[in-house]
């Protein structure tokens, strides 16, 4: 800051909302920031306005990020503000900073050991030592699994008794595989990413001269992405702070999707309850998104903790919700309008097609790719995962010799003998459900290739899935954005289209709970208000996701002023549950039939399957087939067993 210049200039171009956050220097603050409100200049505007009126020295500010990203970009801004030497860290940098600090004299000299990079590096091998199909469980959900209970400080002793809900495998076996994964980190002398806040929080609680020394530090913290605090980092944070009162926390309550890895808005919710005299500020003006697109968002939240958002941008196209009576539409529609929106101006990098899962976006990809359509995948290309990677080096080293349909079955086949295709882990974790659509969605081109080829061989199946890698890679230049609502968190575009907005896939048809539900409804919530301008969504299934209802419903003048409805095939307004006396029987059913086969049920089916079985109600084998897990061989073997179970209880 130059002599001439003073505070007030940080204050000139912020809405009244924004200049009471930036002004409120000491005391607990919570800033309830909805998406696109200008959260990032708050932050970094009060962190100026604190030392420019004396009201904190620089060397004393800890600027909290969810991301080492995020905290450069954040050092950067604070830097064009005129204060270099601003910290801005995530919680597991700060904290390690602090571990490699006093680590040596608390270990006889000793320096602190390393980081592991990926758990899954001694995790794959304990996995593979399961028994039965439980070797096939994705290694990542137990990585997922480990990292919730450390987040919660429960060690393997104590999972039985306080976890065991959570485990994506009898609790037993995670209690075992848990601990012997612990076990394997000492004797590697490593340190993984929780240990890193565990670490420091047992430090800072059993040694008050390393707490003094930390807490003269720092002394003044501002958290962003609050609303995905975990209970270990909420602790930390608690430490750092000691008597000091100077705490802003910013977030939003709409925003939580993270809370599989242990995040909580409770937090963020109760944290004036937590600390007596906290001012809370709402910035709810949207400096982002159009009236219209808005206005299907707040339709969709209905409010939510935060109040709907305000529009602050010019009137734009109103969003399209859009239905389909099969995928194959759905995918030339997004083709279609990907050129469109190129032809109207709007740069292809400012373009997105955000989906639910991975395994969504091969179809896309390909489709993008016949058309000569340019395209980029953020977070990772779906024929470098490592079930597609395994599946392919399989079917080559097994070269099965059958031809066509015979084919599909043989492939199928060694997917659920090799790789745990229909198995217990499907309905595991996140990962389980990633993996299990990867497989079908292979099987599935496979059977595509049946249908155009009665003849077609093993070698001509691996010819095209190289050509569809070597597609998807040479598809990574700067053009669409495909990606998963998950990575488009913190992301914003000029145009984005949401499509399979179904029951099964967004909400997920493992979520069951009404928390799991509203994080579903929460991600579509992120989706939505990540785009500008031009927004589409849309549905493939008879039974859209329970999400479009409330955004088609009633209020007609809000209606025609915001949506447009593009008819399709008829669909249902809502979604159909499972049949529980169906469900119950098909159950019955698996239970005898995995005693005849001594194999335990969910070789049969697993759960998913049967639910979906009793929802859809088939009455023919082809019918059947369509229900997802219900590969040619499954179909082949139970197929009219189901259908006599499905006649018997009319």
């Amino acid at each position: 800051m130059t002599a001439t210049e003073s505070p007030e200039r940080l204050l000139e171009d912020l809405n009244p909302s924004q200049r009471e956050a930036v002004t409120t220097t000491t005391g607990p603050l919570a800033i309830v920031a909805g998406a696109g409100s200008g959260k990032t200049r708050v932050i970094s505007r009060r962190a100026a306005y604190a030392i420019e009126t004396g009201a904190i020295p620089t060397d004393q500010i800890l600027l909290v990020t969810f991301t080492d990203k995020a905290a450069t970009q954040m050092v950067e801004r604070m830097a064009a503000l005129g204060h270099r030497g601003v910290m801005a860290r995530t919680f597991h940098a700060a904290a390690l900073a602090q571990l490699r600090h006093f680590w040596p004299s608390r270990h006889d000299g000793a320096a602190i050991p390393a980081v592991l990079d990926s758990k899954l590096r001694l995790l794959v091998p304990l996995v593979g030592r399961l028994p039965g199909g439980y070797r096939f469980t994705p290694a990542k959900d137990i990585a997922d699994t480990i990292e919730w209970a450390k987040v919660r400080r429960i060690k393997p002793e104590r999972w039985v008794a306080e976890g065991a809900d959570r485990a994506p495998i009898p609790a037993d076996l995670f209690a075992g595989v848990y601990r012997n994964y612990e076990r394997s980190k000492r004797e590697a002398g490593l340190l993984d990413f929780e240990d890193m806040l565990v670490q420091t929080v047992e430090l800072l609680e059993g040694d008050r001269e390393a707490a003094a020394l930390v807490r003269s530090r720092k002394r003044w913290f501002s958290v962003d992405e609050y609303q995905d605090t975990n209970p270990l980092s909420e602790r930390l944070l608690e430490l750092w702070l000691g008597e000091s009162r100077d705490l802003a926390v910013v977030g939003d309550p709409d925003q939580t999707i993270y809370t599989f890895t242990g995040a909580t808005p409770e937090f963020l919710l109760r944290f004036a309850e937590r600390h007596a005299g906290a001012r809370t500020v709402t910035l709810a003006e949207n400096y982002r998104s159009s009236p219209q697109i808005l206005e299907l968002a707040n339709r969709l939240i209905a409010g939510g903790e935060r109040g709907a958002l305000r529009a602050t941008k010019p009137d734009g196209p109103a969003p399209s919700i859009r239905r389909f009576s099969e995928p194959e539409a759905e995918v030339r529609d997004i083709v279609a309008w990907t050129r469109a929106v190129a032809e109207s101006g709007v740069a292809p990098a400012e373009t997105a097609v955000l989906v639910r899962m991975n395994a969504q976006l091969p179809a896309i990809e390909d489709a993008l790719t016949r058309a000569g359509i340019g395209f980029t995948v953020r977070g990772g290309r779906f024929f470098d995962r490592r079930e597609v990677r395994e599946a392919l080096r399989i079917l080559r080293k097994d070269r099965p010799a059958e031809q066509g349909a015979a084919l599909v079955a043989a492939v199928e086949r060694i997917f659920v003998e090799k790789m745990g295709l229909d198995d217990v882990a499907a309905d595991a974790g996140s990962e389980g459900r990633e993996r299990a659509a990867s497989l079908e969605l292979l099987l599935g081109i496979v059977e595509d290739l049946a249908a155009a080829d009665p003849a077609v061989t093993i070698d001509a199946v691996a010819a095209e899935l190289d050509r569809r890698a070597a597609a998807e890679s040479a598809g990574q230049i700067d053009g669409v954005n495909l990606l998963t609502y998950h990575r488009a968190k913190g992301l914003e575009w000029d145009a984005v289209y949401l499509p399979s907005l179904d029951e099964g896939t967004l909400p997920i048809r493992q979520a069951k709970e009404n928390e799991e539900i509203a994080e579903e409804r929460r991600l579509l919530y992120v989706g939505i208000t990540r785009a500008r301008r031009l927004l589409v969504l849309s549905s493939t299934s008879r039974k859209p996701s329970r999400f479009l209802e409330a955004l088609e419903t009633a209020r007609p003048p809000r209606r025609a002023a915001g949506v447009r409805v593009l008819p399709g095939a008829p669909m249902a307004t809502a979604a159909a549950a499972p049949d529980d006396a169906l469900l119950e029987a098909l159950r019955r059913w698996r239970r005898e039939r995995a005693t005849a086969d001594e194999v335990p049920a969910y070789v049969v089916f697993h759960d998913t399957t049967l639910a979906e079985i009793a929802e859809e109600r088939p009455r023919t084998l082809p019918a059947l087939r369509r229900v997802r897990g219900m590969g040619p061989m499954k179909l082949e073997r139970y197929g009219p067993e189901i259908l006599a179970v499905i006649e018997g209880v009319e």
